[in-house]
């Protein structure tokens, strides 16, 4: 017995003194390096796409549309997306997975008992009868089952940031379906108003036919025109129901087409500071998520090369056994204790730990490369809001002297048909002409609403107040 406690205490001792630490998995910068994102890519100069201010940039993107509604929209969506509560769980699961690979790291203590009035009771291939208190414990010499842990960790934060981004990208929907409603119901006002306008078309053109000026052709004409734009205000009308539908589905409502959308257009905010391209790089939850995912496979490098190591597990137990069949020992003494070892050393699996090492290594190589892959679709992304903003606004600017021509040319008409020097079609005509001026340019409005919360969300801003998103920080 107290050769054993000594052998216990040495091998502990050897457990807690001898451990190899473990290693640091690659920073960013050096993941970076590894991608080639720093070597290919040029990520301390200004954006290219569009002249925009490199100051910091800003979170509470939500707050610059000074929209009450949707504010209480998003908050809806948040609370009942079901969407996004899979993803919270992903995150449980995650951080289950993390107190999993940390329970390795601690003993295990186990208790057996066994007998009966017979032979042992309901297990006739033992003689014996007591009960037995057991602890285990490995202890983690080469740092396999800290990797692990290790990997877990950054897996949880992958999961966190993961769904940091998810959020996000809901805030986005929400914020855009919102303003596809809008812009759906003022299409429709718009479309019943062609169809009106139309509609005296055919009066016009069947009143000229009656008193002679007019033909049979010009009237056929003006009822297939009206017919077009009945057609056109009944996909507009569709149009609207499936935005409503499609905003109450993220709002994890009943899609019945009821919700009331905003009857004007949400102002559009200033300009917003961009950064810089390596700002971005830091704070787009998607690419925390993809560094974290780096780390994990770091780790499990790490994890496969110390299972090809031996590994010693301590054992230690207590028992009181008696025995109605066999005579024990004249000097046994209960209760009865002892503590041991076991040493297992891998010596030929086939080639299986080597190949598993190499697996986790071309793991780590595709998480490197994934996080590369990730970063030029970041990067893509704001160049191409950018872009898309700048055109916008310029075609805001050509759509508005557009309407602001046809409005002249329709007041031209209107002032020819009072003072008789022209008939009332032109007029009408004219009409029409100012509705599908209208009708542009509202597209283009509400598509810059749409591009300018797709490039908050490239950017990484997000919606709420908040701190920059860091690397294996924990997200709330």
């Amino acid at each position: 017995m107290r050769a054993s406690k000594t052998l216990l205490n040495a091998l502990v001792g050897a457990g807690l003194l001898t451990g190899c630490a473990t290693k640091q998995p690659p920073t960013r910068v050096e993941i970076q390096q590894q991608s080639g994102t720093l070597t290919n890519l040029t990520l301390t100069n200004a954006w290219k796409a569009a002249p925009v201010s490199t100051n910091s940039i800003q979170d509470n993107w939500l707050a610059s549309f000074g929209d009450a509604q949707l504010d209480a929209l998003v908050v809806e969506a948040l609370a009942n997306n079901p969407d996004l509560r899979v993803a919270a769980t992903r995150v449980e699961q995650a951080g289950e997975y993390v107190e999993l690979a940390k329970a390795a790291l601690r003993p295990a203590v186990n208790v057996f008992g066994t007998g009966g009035l017979n032979m042992g009771g309901g297990d006739i291939s033992s003689a014996l009868q007591g009960i037995s208190l057991g602890a285990s414990w490995e202890p983690d010499l080469w740092g396999r089952m800290r990797y692990g842990r290790n990997a877990a960790q950054a897996n949880y934060a992958s999961a966190q940031a993961d769904f940091e981004f998810a959020r996000q990208s809901l805030a986005a929907s929400t914020a855009k379906s919102w303003f596809a409603a809008s812009e759906t119901w003022q299409q429709q006002q718009i479309a019943e108003d062609m169809v009106k306008a139309a509609a005296e078309l055919v009066t016009l053109a069947t009143q000229r036919q009656k008193v002679g000026p007019g033909s049979e052709q010009e009237v056929a004409l003006a009822r297939a025109s009206l017919g077009n734009y009945q057609d056109n205000a009944r996909q507009v009308r569709l149009a609207h129901q499936q935005t409503q539908r499609a905003l109450e589905l993220l709002l994890g409502r009943y899609p019945a087409a009821e919700l009331t959308a905003r009857h004007e257009l949400t102002t559009m905010p200033g300009e917003i500071p961009a950064g810089l391209p390596l700002e971005m790089l830091e704070r787009r939850p998607d690419l925390v998520a993809a560094e974290r995912r780096v780390a994990a496979a770091f780790n499990r490098v790490g994890e496969a090369k110390a299972a090809q190591l031996p590994r010693i597990i301590l054992n230690a137990n207590v028992a009181a056994i008696d025995s109605d069949i066999l005579q024990l020992q004249e000097d046994f003494d209960n209760p009865t204790g002892g503590v041991g070892a076991k040493f297992l050393a891998p010596i030929y699996q086939g080639g299986a730990l080597k190949t598993q090492v190499r697996i986790r290594t071309l793991e780590q190589k595709e998480a490197v490369a994934a996080y590369a892959r990730q970063v030029f679709k970041a990067l893509g992304d704001v160049e191409n809001s950018l872009a898309a903003g700048q055109t916008l606004a310029e075609r805001e600017r050509g759509l508005r002297q557009v309407l602001a021509e046809s409005e002249r040319a329709l007041a031209l008409a209107q002032t020819s048909y009072r003072v008789g020097v022209g008939d009332l079609r032109p007029v009408q005509q004219q009409q029409l002409n100012v509705h599908a001026a209208r009708l542009a340019l509202l597209r283009v409005q509400s598509e810059q609403l749409a591009q300018r919360v797709n490039l908050h969300l490239a950017l990484g801003g997000s919606f709420q107040p908040s701190e920059p998103l860091q690397a294996g920080v924990s997200m709330k």
